[in-house]
């Protein structure tokens, strides 16, 4: 394949870099005197005859009661370095249990698997999935006999410890807390489960356990500094990887210009699709990433399709609708292949996996839930359509594909988006910088307080055992508020209210709405998605995309939390079209810095669909339009205001734009620095928002808005505000730097003729206003800014 790929003229001529990463042998340690006799005839029965290097160390520091931090690449065994020495520990003593937490509900079923084969060949010690899968009978085992229990952050925080009277014995006697995908716990999420750890060391001290906690991760900048953050206690590193590995190609694909003037490439949905098809031809077993759900779901249903496995695009002679079977006639290519994302119902994700590992699929398309350490199987390549957004989430997608000493390919496949244009440009910023760090707040206010109420409705708060001064101004607020009261030293719970239900660690809201295949009288459950996804995907009319397969929404019912669906064989796609407005709420501070005005605030973000495209199967070219009547989404959160004063640097090279372009300058400054901010404010780009005002109402002068998409802010908006020099200035060199002739999607947004040259006119603004701003005592350019790092979440 790799010959095939590197004798093609038209496939190398997109290809920007070919990067070949040597095989790496492996470094060895012998079995360890010490190990428990049932458990070294086990290992040898499932193959394992010696230890790789960095599992010898996790057992020499666990054994020793040290906290550490693992981090190795993917498939490198970092799963037996935690289970051997702590099932060896449990086998010593009776009493002794082990908690593991995974960041996904897939992760942890995967351990299960793992564990319940290890108990098959001999090992008494039961090891119990608790989860929201998990049945009712199954609960109560696992709190009544399970020595393991294996769970997810959501649940450990949700579903045991509001109710750890149930789980007494076995946190009695808790002794191992195992964090595994650390990396995945940066910014909202990670500074949630910093306090989620608060909590349970509090609830485990309260029946005597002072547990010893186990952090694993991949590719990562700073594990133990990360690790120290959540557990807030020192941590050992082991990171000397004993794992081989073999020989890696690494391709950077950037899709053929189709208009050099306006920058627009050949849409990343179709290169993913036709690359994939190429490989699964070959019998190469493929991993394809994809950045959005909807994305996922066309390529997996192109792919079908070019490889006579699909759905029929056409309706049945008859007119019946298709009956969702496999089409008649054999499959010419023999390949099986299938989408994974969020939203697929638990039996169908374990269906897919299963699929995966004993090789009846070929291929899968996913978005990032197959990115973590789930064993999949042996692929042979992955596809990234569209820069996954960090160094380390690109090496987790690649590592993917690749077992042991085998030859691997992985290709990124790179979108018009700023980002990914700089990584095809600047190989070395992927090969050579070092992976992002990543980075908690467990005392950002927001966060605090709805931990707080958790924390007191579990135990009472003794005044000696407040962690931090913000904590301590943080209960006497809720105090204030009514929902706790301080009495004899303590703070107890006063509120009928169940705290932790109303608290999702990593979304505004924990709802889910339902999706139903109502078509042809039956009733037959298919998914579910978010409340907020479900505005923008499930509204009447739409297309929505499951499986590869299409359906048309007859109707959306968000009171219910129930959408029914029909299977259709409509030739078109759909894609939302919403309008955010805000409101300004509060102004705290406003001031002069880096030469324009600047004030921070709270804001009311209101998403409103309007509307929706039909968008042709296979050619995305518009068809037509059609309306959304649906409530708004509301959410409060914090911004950072960017002020076009007359009186400021900024105002003036505003006001001396033609009038035409000021609009769209002003439109466009918000899609630039939406795209650049993240580099320094060490976040991912979804993670924010922009609104531009040609006319604030309260300060009658232009403004732009940068705000938090997290509700309540997690500290992107004052960030922007320190940072706002380096970021403007950055925000300057990439559309300097940009090859582009009057503007394009890789720097400031579409090319778009309007009579005046854009780019010329962002330029001509940014340098007027800059001129008369500080220059940072650090570089600013967009190289400088992201060959350390473009890190991954605050």
């Amino acid at each position: 394949m790799l010959a095939e790929l590197r004798s093609d003229r038209s496939f190398m001529r997109n290809v920007a870099h070919w990067e070949v990463l040597p095989a790496r042998a492996g470094d060895h340690a012998p079995f360890l005197e010490e190990l428990d006799g049932g458990l070294r005839r086990l290992l040898r029965a499932r193959g394992v005859e010696r230890l790789y290097r960095h599992q010898a160390d996790a057992w020499r520091h666990v054994r020793a009661g040290d906290n550490a931090v693992l981090v190795t690449p993917t498939a490198s065994g970092k799963t037996l370095a935690y289970n051997l020495p702590i099932l060896a520990h449990l086998l010593r003593d009776a009493g002794a249990t082990a908690l593991y937490l995974f960041p996904t509900k897939a992760l942890a079923r995967d351990q299960q698997a793992e564990l319940a084969a290890m108990a098959a060949g001999g090992l008494p010690v039961p090891a119990c999935a608790y989860d929201g899968d998990t049945p009712a009978a199954a609960r109560a085992a696992a709190r009544e006999q399970g020595r393991i229990v294996i769970t997810n952050p959501d649940m450990l925080h949700a579903g045991m410890l509001p109710h750890h009277p149930k789980w007494s014995r076995f946190l009695a006697g808790l002794r191992f807390v195992v964090i595994d995908e650390l990396h995945v716990y940066r910014g909202v999420f990670g500074s949630h489960l910093a306090n989620v750890i608060r909590r349970l060391k509090r609830v485990a001290a309260f029946y005597g356990a002072r547990p010893s906690f186990i952090c694993c991760s991949a590719t990562i900048g700073n594990p133990q500094e990360l690790a120290r953050r959540i557990i807030e206690e020192d941590a050992v590193l082991i990171d000397r990887n004993g794992a081989p590995a073999g020989e890696r190609h690494f391709l950077l694909y950037n899709p053929p210009l189709l208009d050099p003037q306006r920058g627009t490439r050949r849409n990343v949905v179709h290169e993913a699709h036709e690359i994939a098809v190429r490989l699964l031809r070959r019998r190469v077993k493929t991993i394809v990433f994809a950045r959005a759900r909807t994305r996922a779901e066309l390529i997996t249903a192109y792919v079908r399709q070019s490889l006579g496995g699909g759905p029929p695009d056409r309706p049945a002679p008859d007119g019946s609708e298709p009956d969702g079977s496999e089409p008649d006639g054999p499959n010419p290519d023999g390949a099986a292949v299938a989408s994974y994302r969020g939203g697929y119902l638990p039996g169908e994700r374990r269906r897919i996996e299963r699929g995966l590992r004993d090789g009846s699929l070929l291929g899968v398309v996913a978005t990032n839930a197959l990115e973590l350490g789930i064993d999949v199987g042996g692929l042979d390549a992955s596809v990234m359509a569209g820069f996954p957004g960090t160094i380390a989430s690109c090496w987790q997608q690649a590592g993917r594909s690749g077992r042991a000493d085998d030859l691997a390919l992985s290709i990124l496949i790179a979108s018009p988006a700023p980002i990914d244009q700089f990584v095809v440009r600047h190989p070395e910023y992927l090969f050579a910088a070092s992976p992002e760090s990543g980075h908690v707040d467990p005392d950002n206010v927001h966060i605090l307080l709805d931990q707080l109420k958790c924390a007191v409705f579990e135990l009472p708060y003794r005044d000696g055992a407040v962690e931090t001064a913000r904590a301590g101004e943080a209960l006497r607020y809720l105090q204030e508020q009514g929902v706790v009261h301080h009495a004899g030293g303590a703070w107890y719970w006063s509120d009928r209210a169940y705290p932790a239900e109303q608290v999702s660690l990593r979304t505004a809201a924990a709802e889910n709405v339902v999706i139903v295949d109502a078509g042809g009288g039956a009733r037959r459950v298919i998914g579910e998605i978010d409340r907020a996804s479900a505005k923008m995907l499930l509204y009447e009319g739409a297309v929505y995309l499951h499986g590869g397969e299409r359906y048309r929404v007859e109707r959306l019912d968000l009171g219910e939390r129930l959408c029914a669906v029909a299977r259709s064989t409509a030739d078109y796609f759909t894609e939302a079209i919403a309008r955010t407005d805000i409101r300004v709420l509060h102004r705290e501070e406003e001031e002069t810095r880096s030469a324009c005005g600047l004030a921070l605030g709270d804001i009311l973000v209101r998403m409103q669909p309007t509307g929706f495209r039909k968008l042709r199967y296979r050619t995305h070219e518009p068809i037509g339009r059609g309306g959304i009547d649906l409530p708004a989404e509301e959410m409060h959160t914090r911004a950072a205001a960017i002020l076009f004063s007359g009186d400021t640097a900024a105002g003036r090279s505003f006001a001396a734009l033609a009038d035409r372009p000021r609009r769209a300058v002003l439109s466009r400054l918000g899609h630039l620095i939406r795209n650049v901010a993240p580099i320094f404010l060490l976040c991912d780009v979804r993670d924010l928002g922009v609104a531009e005002r040609a006319r604030d109402p309260d300060l009658g002068v232009p403004a732009l808005y940068l705000y938090d998409a997290y509700p309540g802010g997690s500290g992107l908006a004052e960030g922007f505000r320190d940072d706002a020099d380096r970021i403007l200035r950055g925000c300057r060199d990439l559309v300097a730097g940009c090859g582009c002739a009057r503007g394009c999607p890789s720097c400031i947004g579409p090319f778009e003729s309007r009579g005046y040259d854009a780019k010329e006119s962002m330029l001509s603004f940014l340098d007027g206003w800059l001129a008369a701003a500080p220059v940072p005592m650090e570089p600013v350019s967009m190289a400088a800014a992201v060959g350390p790092a473009l890190a991954v979440g605050r």
